[in-house]
């Protein structure tokens, strides 16, 4: 059973701290023609949204010792990539929402065509970040990066996922078919955090197994309680629409399995995360807490 987990609220400060204070300072906003550009990009990433995944890194990171300022940087190429998805994700084109973490989508602040290209932008940035000698002394570690982080990123990935999303209004999914979606919309980025860490230690792909594991159960469990909070929870606190799915009538976990069968498979994957770390010691101690955190929050 899932015991209650200890304060994620000093980690998830200090890195949602630590990533607005690197996006402001790659972000300077040039006195030319180019300046809506950099604010709407400055808008996206700046200021909410949880930074689980930069946590994911740095985290991951830890389990290696790896130096905090090379983490933070894989940890900022994470975030531009997740933080352009949403963008491009919530124009009238995709799923069509006004509020963001808190705030009006960058289309709505802005308009459409510079939502796409501060969307394309942090697209390219993130890899810019990774192929810089200051990510990792090992180009071939820079290189693997770049190659797990497209993937991720790309058809077999998180754009694939979101493709069967886009679907999923015309077409019922069953249990697997929305297992399969989630895996690849939410689940391909959350595993790149877990095999970002292995690959900054130099870690060999056979040994990455538990992580893997780990990854792969969180990245599920995520979903379940991103669904269960589409039914439950509220705008004021989740910083976006809530009751979308069910309105468009898409097959989730929740309306699959119901309230409380999702809530209990919820705890069960998590619980599943945690046991993949067990032959990690304290280092890994920030994993689990955030496996927990993952059902527990309230956005």
């Amino acid at each position: 059973m899932v015991q209650a987990s200890i304060s994620l609220k000093p980690a998830l400060d200090a890195i949602g701290k630590a990533m607005d204070q690197r996006f402001d300072r790659l972000l300077p906003v040039p006195e030319d023609s180019r300046a809506r550009l950099f604010n709407a990009m400055r808008h996206a990433v700046i200021g909410g949204g949880k930074r689980m995944r930069p946590l994911l890194v740095v985290a991951a990171c830890d389990l290696f010792g790896i130096d905090r300022d090379k983490a933070l940087r894989v940890a900022l190429a994470i975030e531009c990539v997740h933080c352009y998805s949403l963008i491009h994700d919530d124009l009238p084109c995709m799923d069509d929402d006004d509020m963001r973490r808190g705030k009006p989508t960058v289309h709505k602040a802005f308009d459409e065509a510079t939502a796409v290209l501060a969307g394309d932008s942090l697209h390219a940035l993130a890899f810019q970040i990774l192929a810089e000698p200051a990510t990792h002394d090992d180009a071939l570690a820079r290189a693997e990066l770049v190659i797990e982080l497209a993937e991720a990123s790309g058809p077999v990935g998180m754009a694939g996922g979101q493709m069967m999303d886009l679907v999923a209004e015309h077409e019922l999914y069953d249990l697997a078919g929305v297992t399969r979606l989630q895996q690849l919309k939410t689940g391909a980025l959350i595993g790149f955090c877990l095999e970002a860490g292995a690959i900054m230690g130099r870690v060999p792909a056979d040994q990455r197994t538990p992580l893997r594991g780990y990854a792969r159960d969180l990245g599920l469990a995520f979903q379940i309680a991103d669904d269960l909070l589409d039914v439950e929870g509220s705008a004021a606190n989740t910083g976006k629409a809530v009751g979308k799915d069910e309105a468009a009538g898409k097959a989730t976990f929740v309306s699959l399995l119901g309230v409380e069968r999702a809530r209990t498979q919820a705890t069960m994957l998590i619980d599943q995360a945690i046991a993949h770390l067990q032959h990690f010691g304290q280092e890994a101690d920030l994993l689990r807490a955030i496996a927990r955190f993952a059902i527990e929050r309230d956005r």
